[in-house]
């Protein structure tokens, strides 16, 4: 396009110079809009210290450092009834909660507290270890993540699950997140992609959105400042290509963005650092 408006420039100024009128300047082609995070939001994981002692005060420090969804893990001894009334005094919305897969009673009592507070999914956060006990155990987890599952769509939720890094070690070949993809139905269970945990474990999320679109409406954003000890980073102050993996949103069925930080020096500095990053954003 530089080489065509520099030739046309040139014939224009010839064609002064003979004395004809000059050639129309060409218009400016339009910037392409790019895409953004609309609402960044927070695993409360991240504050887990900081909700042990004064959950609505943390909850109010969050919205005020520019979040406007949050995922639970725990509730911290408060009602159903009254998260939902913090978060709808905060202007925040939890549509995901990381759910413990204890037995059938708290399965059902954690599905009728996600309705309370609106959560939209219920996601398992870890599989004991007792319970990896090669493929034929990945394989017996996947079966019960489908009943869990079926539940879950019974009670108007959706199931999904987040992985760590202990997934893609291979195990008899195979790689166990590869197995529960395989395994369970992608109508009931889907993902909830730990882009962190994904990088460390040495794969690439760009592979898995590829070969199951549509599985990852959640993921969780946390930096990683690479080899050799992959410590954990605010989000834009690591490694990890955000624009590169974000430019993919539509193929993998992101839908919501949580930021997570397992251990940060100042909780409340990082989820600002990593939400005003996240905001400025373009991909």
């Amino acid at each position: 396009m530089s080489d065509r408006r520099s030739f046309l420039e040139l014939l224009g100024g010839a064609a002064v110079a003979a004395g004809l009128p000059r050639l129309p300047r060409l218009p400016r082609l339009p910037r392409l809009p790019r895409a953004h995070i609309e609402r960044v939001g927070l695993q409360l994981y991240t504050v887990r210290h900081e909700m042990e002692k004064d959950v609505e005060g943390t909850i109010a420090r969050v919205a005020a450092s520019g979040y406007r969804e949050v995922e639970f893990a725990g509730y911290f001894k408060k009602t159903p009834a009254d998260v939902r009334a913090m978060l709808d005094r905060n202007g925040l919305t939890a549509p995901s909660a990381h759910i413990s897969a204890g037995g059938p009673d708290a399965w059902h009592e954690a599905l009728d507290a996600a309705h309370v507070i609106g959560h939209q999914y219920v996601v398992v956060p870890w599989i004991p270890v007792e319970q990896r006990t090669g493929i034929d155990g990945y394989k017996k987890i996947a079966a019960h993540f489908n009943q869990a599952a079926e539940q879950a769509r019974a009670a108007g939720l959706q199931f999904a699950y987040h992985n760590h890094d202990f997934e893609f070690g291979p195990v008899e070949g195979k790689l166990p997140y590869d197995v529960l993809l395989a395994e369970t139905d992608p109508k009931l269970v889907q993902m909830e992609m730990d882009l962190y945990w994904i990088t460390k474990g040495g794969q690439d999320p760009l592979a898995y959105f590829a070969r199951w679109p549509g599985r990852f409406p959640l993921v969780h954003v946390k930096d990683s400042m690479g080899p050799p000890d992959n410590k954990m980073a605010d989000v834009g102050a690591g490694t990890i290509d955000w624009k590169r993996i974000f430019a993919k949103q539509q193929q993998a069925g992101i839908k919501h963005f949580f930021v997570e930080h397992d251990q940060p020096a100042d909780s409340f500095a990082s989820i600002k650092a990593s939400c005003d990053y996240l905001k400025r954003l373009e991909f």
